[in-house]
């Protein structure tokens, strides 16, 4: 017998391994949470296995997530990134990319890094969550409330509740593995 599993990833090799390995792990360097701020904010209004399927193309269109260059794009970027068919390609959100790099190195400015910043909304401890299943766990919770509103007082684009709350739980800073799911206590 196979160890139970959160059951919002059965069936899809790439879902399950992403849940086995990445989803609900703490995550602390700046460099990754940039790329889950931003695939979350893509991910806004469709599925994450979309998403997901499309990562590595993600990775080689964004310059490998790295903010210091997204920041800087011209117009000859953003029209290539809007021809790239392996992307989701929606001008908006590729606008809000750019600006919200910008803005990521704001906030590293001023609270030294953007790790800092979005984890001392929980004191830098993982909320453990108590989510019988999936199909019951929240999409949004005052606190991704808060850091909403937060993000979006500073510029951030794509950052609704629902996003942030996603992006929270692929970070690591809320455990929502159902209780029972072999991550549950691993997280």
């Amino acid at each position: 017998m196979s160890e139970h599993k959160c059951g919002w990833c059965i069936g899809d090799k790439l879902y399950e391994s992403y849940h086995d390995n990445e989803w609900g792990v703490p995550v602390y360097n700046d460099h990754q949470l940039f790329e889950f701020l931003i695939l979350e904010t893509f991910q806004a209004g469709l599925s994450w296995i979309t998403i997901l399927r499309k990562r590595e193309n993600f990775r080689e269109a964004f310059d490998f997530f790295n903010y210091k260059k997204i920041a800087n794009y011209n117009e000859d970027k953003k029209a290539s990134l809007l021809q790239n068919a392996g992307i989701i390609r929606n001008k908006l959100k590729i606008n809000a990319t750019i600006t919200n790099a910008q803005l990521y190195i704001e906030i590293q400015k001023e609270f030294g890094s953007f790790s800092k910043y979005i984890w001392a909304f929980v004191d830098g401890k993982p909320i453990k969550g108590k989510v019988i299943n999936y199909k019951k766990a929240p999409t949004n919770t005052p606190l991704s409330d808060a850091i909403s509103k937060d993000l979006k007082k500073r510029g951030f684009k794509f950052v609704g509740s629902t996003v942030v709350y996603a992006f929270m739980q692929a970070i690591g800073m809320v455990n929502d593995h159902e209780i029972n799911c072999f991550r549950y206590d691993e997280v």
